[in-house]
């Protein structure tokens, strides 16, 4: 199942490139969320829907290109998770720091993670207990790693009061801007060890960078200490959380 997931976000990728490339139209246009949508998020969808259908028909699909009501998610126990295309800001900048994300929920929890970025050429994937990346043909096993001082990753787009604050009271430590959820794959693959976010987030922003980082051996908590939930609710919306390497009691105490 993995291999065929990773191959459907290669080919959502293919798809985002052409529009990148611009080869086919970019049609920016703004939801009534305000949030920015183009024809690639569109085609990477309709990609990735697609096969998740013709992969497992017997689990429904939760996308950001095609959200559902709550009366039609409330009484899942399974479904895959979509971002077609995270980073739309870092699309259209054109800086090459957007994915395409694809993770399986089950009871609430991310089991399964893929995350592609096109332009940069690559993979990450898990399953529930080993994370991968793939460049370049190399597949490799990845995991964390501690540092002293540590790398914390940021948003290249929400850096706000709370966060400074947080900076400042961490004590020593290294900065690193990265867009989309490449940030979780900095943790995985041991370039970072913390990334703080206190705004909210939708869910499908982080449901496979959770399963990457957990599967590498981070935590994803929220800054109460709990795990993220992704069990079905009203809202898609994350509260703020942390991914890290750091023993979580060490992050809670400077929040």
């Amino acid at each position: 199942m993995l291999k065929t997931v990773c191959h459907l976000a290669r080919e959502a990728g293919n798809a985002i490139t052409k529009v990148y490339d611009k080869e086919i139209p970019l049609n920016l246009q703004h939801k009534k969320n305000h949030s920015i949508v183009t024809a690639a998020d569109i085609a990477a969808h309709k990609i990735i829907a697609a096969g998740l259908r013709a992969l497992t028909p017997e689990i429904p699909i939760l996308s950001e290109e095609a959200p559902l009501s709550w009366e039609a998610r409330k009484t899942w126990k399974q479904y895959w998770l979509v971002d077609p295309l995270d980073g739309t800001k870092e699309f259209i900048q054109r800086n090459g720091e957007f994915t395409v994300n694809i993770a399986l929920i089950d009871q609430g929890q991310p089991i399964l993670g893929v995350i592609y970025a096109p332009i940069l050429s690559i993979m990450y994937c898990a399953t529930k207990k080993e994370a991968w990346k793939e460049y370049q043909g190399h597949h490799t096993k990845i995991h964390v790693q501690e540092l002293h001082p540590p790398i914390i990753v940021v948003s290249r787009s929400h850096i706000d009061s709370e966060l400074t604050r947080y900076l400042h009271t961490i004590g020593e430590h290294k900065i690193i801007a990265m867009g989309s959820s490449l940030k979780f794959c900095m943790i995985a693959e041991g370039k970072a060890q913390i990334y703080p976010r206190h705004g909210s987030t939708n869910i499908w922003d982080t449901g496979a960078g959770h399963a990457i980082a957990v599967a590498a051996g981070a935590a994803v908590h929220d800054w109460q200490g709990k795990e993220l939930d992704y069990t079905p609710k009203k809202s898609y919306l994350n509260q703020g959380f942390c991914v890290s390497v750091i023993p979580k009691e060490n992050l809670l105490k400077v929040v």
